[in-house]
């Protein structure tokens, strides 16, 4: 199973990362949206401490009640490479796999897929600024499944670039827990 998810991984990384800006420059007001959007911010907290809140189980200390995936694979729920679950959103639930979960190196990816809307990469890259802090980038990459949810994805992406300075108190919050 992991080495089927990291090729799954090195696929959509290799899809949706790199031809960004192809996809983009041949965009038309007809075809779906692609659209990538990123942030940045600072934690008062080593790497190795920082790290695990990026997990799906770890982000429940500071995400909020919204954040509340159900664990398909591993059983019992695990933060690990290859996990796959769904998170409830309104009326869609989108189905999720980890594709990266690299602690050591500070690196996490998901895809997310939410049927008849949209496939997104949550890209996160954590790097040790100094022995208590540490430098947190998150790269979201969102594309329509159909031009009906190009205004969704848009107004996704313009969400996104903002979530740095909540996704920093929130996770700051939960430190000191």
């Amino acid at each position: 199973m992991k080495g089927t998810v990291s090729i799954l991984g090195l696929f959509v990384s290799t899809l949706f990362m790199n031809h960004k800006d192809a996809i983009s420059q041949n965009q038309t007001a007809s075809s779906p949206a692609h659209v990538r959007s990123s942030f940045t911010f600072q934690l008062s907290a080593p790497r190795e401490r920082a790290g695990p809140l990026f997990g799906p189980e770890g982000e429940r200390c500071w995400a909020g009640q919204h954040w509340n995936p159900e664990f398909l694979y591993p059983q019992p729920a695990e933060d690990i490479e290859g996990a796959v679950f769904t998170v409830q959103h309104g009326s869609r639930k989108s189905v999720w796999v980890n594709t990266i979960f690299d602690l050591p190196a500070g690196r996490m990816q998901y895809v997310s897929f939410v049927p008849e809307a949209l496939v997104s990469t949550v890209d996160v890259r954590l790097t040790t600024l100094n022995a208590t802090t540490t430098a947190v980038e998150v790269t979201y990459t969102r594309t329509a499944l159909s031009s009906g949810v190009n205004d969704e994805v848009q107004a996704l992406a313009t969400s996104d670039s903002t979530s740095g300075p909540h996704w920093q108190q929130a996770i700051q919050s939960c430190l000191k827990k």
